[in-house]
């Protein structure tokens, strides 16, 4: 059961605002011209409409300010614009915030993602409508120096962020099992790639660097994350929204695993020849810091069933990736400077 190619659909885009999903609306909107979008994001403090500038004119684009566990709002929403598919970012996911306020990560992950389900349930009733949850590869707890993750792998989260989303997971994988909605998940590893918060890793590293302050990384900065670019992930969303088998699950990897302090000594050395200090590297800004509470060790992923399945593989090196993504924070450092 796949989701059918019907002219003119709205697709629902929630948490849109966000990292990946600005990147994946227009994407979404260049390759599937007989689609619209509608996207709904609550524009916390991780959202931003500036990211999407280039798509505002687009007539197959609509922006709604709400949020996804409103039930009410949902209901209207849904009954009132013919919503015809879900693809589902909106989710809190800083691991650090979850740690010390994970009250928003239960009701944004667990009951967003039920609300959104229940009121599509009911609203699609009889329909091969498809609901596309994304979520992540943290799910699956730590690695030890070998092995990776695939769509076996038992889950095993490790902090309330991950909890969360393996919870509305389950609650997907049920809502196929139990009531035969067309659903398909996706977990993915670290993306990277312009538009990402300036509380993530990568922007962080760039960001202070060129401020010249500490660029602080956790522990000895030997944990170790899969990169995937945003725009390869944009993709690979795109192959299983519309190939994905239902009640499936599909692993999206990059294949560039590299420890945090690798990561930040890449970036300081693309600094040093992008910007050069006045005196020494970027480099001698780094400084470890405490690690992060039950911090995972290695995150590893095998998408080997996306590739053999939807022909999907990553595109994007991790050196031109990195180097695409510093030069748009460099220039938007640069924008908001003046």
């Amino acid at each position: 059961m796949v989701s059918p190619q019907i002219e003119n659909e709205t697709i629902l885009i929630t948490g849109g605002a966000g990292f990946i999903g600005s990147n994946f609306i227009p994407f979404f909107l260049d390759k599937n011209p007989n689609h619209s979008v509608l996207n709904l994001d609550k524009l916390t403090y991780a959202g931003n409409l500036e990211n999407l500038k280039e798509v505002e004119p687009n007539p197959r684009y609509t922006f709604v300010k709400g949020d996804i566990c409103d039930q009410s709002f949902i209901k209207e929403l849904f009954e009132d614009l013919n919503i015809s598919g879900v693809i589902h970012f909106a989710a809190e996911s800083h691991v650090d915030n979850s740690i010390s306020s994970p009250n928003e990560f239960i009701r944004t992950n667990i009951e967003g993602t039920f609300n959104l389900l229940e009121t599509a349930r009911r609203n699609w009733e009889g329909s091969d409508n498809r609901f596309h949850h994304i979520s992540t590869d943290e799910v699956y707890g730590s690695l030890g120096k070998d092995g990776r993750f695939t769509e076996e792998t038992k889950y095993a989260p490790n902090s309330p962020y991950s909890a969360s989303k393996a919870s509305s997971d389950f609650l997907v994988r049920s809502y196929h099992h139990t009531y035969g909605m067309n659903v398909v998940t996706s977990n993915c590893s670290n993306n990277y790639g312009p538009k990402q918060h300036d509380e993530k890793l990568i922007p962080t590293i760039i960001r202070k660097a060129i401020t010249f302050e500490d660029i602080p990384i956790y522990g000895n900065g030997e944990n170790v994350r899969d990169w995937l670019y945003v725009l390869d992930h944009c993709e690979a969303i795109n192959s299983v929204f519309h190939r994905g088998k239902a009640g499936d699950t599909y692993l999206i990897g990059g294949n560039n695993e590299f420890s945090n302090i690798h990561v930040a000594q890449k970036i300081c050395a693309i600094l040093d020849q992008a910007q050069p200090k006045p005196i020494g590297s970027y480099r001698n800004q780094i400084k470890f810091v405490t690690d992060r509470k039950g911090h995972d060790f290695r995150y590893a992923i095998d998408a080997s069933k996306s590739k053999t399945e939807l022909g999907w593989s990553p595109k994007e090196s991790f050196d031109a990736g990195l180097m695409k993504t510093v030069q748009w924070y460099m220039e938007k450092y640069k924008r908001e400077k003046n």
